[in-house]
């Protein structure tokens, strides 16, 4: 079965609002663009959240009320025709409570981890994926793995830690969601070897 390429998506302050430790699915709405864009993207890439959830570690919340959110994204996204592939989380922190999720972990952005592990449940050529988040870590998993990464400037990264370290240097920083979705559809047309789920792809050469 051939490769197929995703875009590897971080939750909180990139597709809803950054609720600190949320888990009340009441609480959760789609950031503005979120499910146009992505709409726009699904017909060529599989969607994956991949999310740290160090609130288990902390014992903010269990994984029933993950599922939970979970659900209510599910939701939201297949509002504007949009299925979400998977949803991706590492439940570790170093400095938790809660065993056995108090621990060190290559799952843990920005390890690439949750990417690769992704990458191989679902036959995903990483040279050809993205990764979409609002923080530099996010971008650092993305680069380690193997993507290409967009960073949302949209506040939420306040230390700009890029010394030394190439991977945390963004291939693009977007203003907002649907300024990353637009890039990635551009470099779209310029990409020969792509092999896209959908021939729908044919539209976007015209």
């Amino acid at each position: 079965m051939a490769a197929k390429y995703a875009i590897f998506l971080d939750k909180d302050g990139t597709l809803i609002p950054d609720i600190p430790y949320n888990a009340n699915p009441d609480l959760i709405s789609l950031e503005k663009n979120v499910g146009e864009t992505l709409a726009k993207l699904a017909p060529y890439f599989a969607l994956i959240i991949v999310s740290n959830q160090s609130g288990l570690a902390f014992g903010y919340f269990d994984e029933h009320d993950l599922h939970r959110v979970k659900k209510r994204m599910t939701d939201l996204l297949n509002g504007y025709g949009v299925d979400l592939n998977d949803f991706y989380f590492c439940p570790h922190h170093p400095d938790g409570n809660v065993t056995p999720y108090a621990k060190l972990c290559d799952c843990r952005k920005p390890n690439p981890g949750l990417i690769i592990r992704a990458a191989a449940e679902h036959n995903i050529c990483l040279s050809g994926s993205w990764m979409i988040g609002d923080i530099l870590n996010d971008v650092q998993a993305g680069k380690a793995a193997g993507c290409k990464s967009i960073l949302i400037d949209n506040g939420n990264e306040t230390e700009w830690d890029m010394d030394g370290e190439p991977q945390r240097i963004p291939d693009f920083i977007a203003p907002d969601f649907a300024a990353a979705g637009n890039y990635i559809l551009e470099n779209l047309k310029h990409e020969k070897h792509f092999k896209p789920i959908s021939t729908n792809f044919k539209q976007l050469q015209k």
